[in-house]
């Protein structure tokens, strides 16, 4: 469902600073919601490994049941060159070993990402707090809204709650466990969005055309210098060396 914060900066791209935060608070009232409680009680009816596919499977046969699974699988691989085939292979086989290796050494590794993927925007949040604007939370105009990129943001990163489901088989007692899971996934998911965003539109001045993929990474390095290199490890020896120019 979620990798961090880094794709949503084109929320603010598209329509501005009030508009994406108040998109990232009702967008999931009306449809993330829905979406994992619709996975909480399918995946509770249907405990084992599958999830949709078995959905599908059970609800209008085999016949829908494969393509449902092979449309997602194939078409990402239909974009992209070479070192994206490359790249998403190593990617491939890696998470292949992780799963036979077992679910417990799954569940640890996410663990570890999420930490390491949210931990920066904590500090930076902490870093940002003498220089927040609250009035720059408001900034709104309606006649200059892209709302396909808009839109397209807030689903993009707030979607895909049935695939949990395709581990339902290996949740301890599903019923129990599952939707708890759902619960606790969905708040901290909205709040690794909101809170980077309510910090970025915040505490620097808005340019609404720098709001783009990794715009988090230049936040950081005006928020605080090397704190960059939490977020991008390329960006600390950039920031040192300006200085040393400087």
């Amino acid at each position: 469902v979620s990798g961090g914060p880094f794709g949503v900066e084109d929320s603010v791209q598209a329509a501005g600073p009030l508009l994406s935060l108040l998109g990232f608070l009702v967008f999931p009232l009306i449809w993330s919601v829905p979406e994992a409680l619709i996975t909480a009680e399918m995946g509770t009816m249907f405990p084992e490994n599958g999830g949709y596919v078995v959905w599908v499977s059970t609800a209008f046969g085999s016949l829908l049941g494969f393509p449902a699974r092979m449309d997602e699988s194939g078409i990402p691989a239909l974009a992209g060159g070479l070192p994206r085939v490359a790249a998403a292979l190593a990617l491939t086989f890696l998470l292949t070993y992780m799963n036979y290796r077992g679910l417990a050494i799954v569940g640890w590794v996410a663990v570890l990402l999420g930490i390491f993927s949210i931990l920066p925007f904590v500090v930076m949040g902490l870093v940002a707090i003498p220089k927040l604007e609250p009035s720059r939370w408001f900034a709104m105009n309606l006649h200059d809204v892209d709302w396909n990129l808009y839109l397209n943001t807030l689903f993009w990163n707030l979607n895909y709650w049935d695939s949990i489901s395709t581990l339902a088989g290996e949740v301890d007692n599903p019923k129990k466990n599952l939707p708890k899971a759902l619960f606790y996934a969905l708040i901290l998911v909205v709040l690794s969005y909101f809170f980077p965003l309510l910090v970025g539109t915040g505490a620097i001045p808005l340019n609404r055309d720098l709001w783009t993929d990794g715009y988090f990474s230049d936040i950081a390095k005006i928020l605080g210098g090397c704190l960059v290199e939490m977020v991008d490890p390329r960006g600390c020896s950039n920031v040192k060396y300006g200085n040393v120019r400087g």
